[in-house]
């Protein structure tokens, strides 16, 4: 059971962010982030967004650091990667499918 992070180099709201991911469970990422006072809201579907200022913080924590791949590759691993949604094209609004 480990937590994995990726190097700070995805853009947004004016700075670089981070994915912090589990190879095992969310109850686990969910218990690291909390213990790291990572807030709720940065979960998104599959992982928390680390802003790159938090970057140390959570290598000093125990997140072991790979590859922004390393991360996808071992969602994918553990059964946990979890796709964007995306609206249907002439379907109901707020009607959404998993993204191919």
């Amino acid at each position: 059971m480990t937590v994995y992070i990726d190097p700070p180099s995805w853009p947004g709201h004016g700075r670089l962010w981070s994915h912090l991911v589990s190879d095992s469970s969310y109850g686990e990422l969910h218990a690291f982030a909390a213990r790291l006072g990572v807030p709720p809201r940065a979960f998104e579907r599959d992982h928390y967004d680390i802003p790159s200022h938090r970057y140390a913080d959570a290598v000093g924590a125990g997140a072991v650091e790979v590859s922004s791949r390393e991360v996808v590759r071992l969602l994918h691993g553990a059964g946990l990667r979890r796709r964007k949604r995306r609206a249907v094209p002439g379907g109901t609004p707020g009607a959404a499918q998993d993204a191919r």
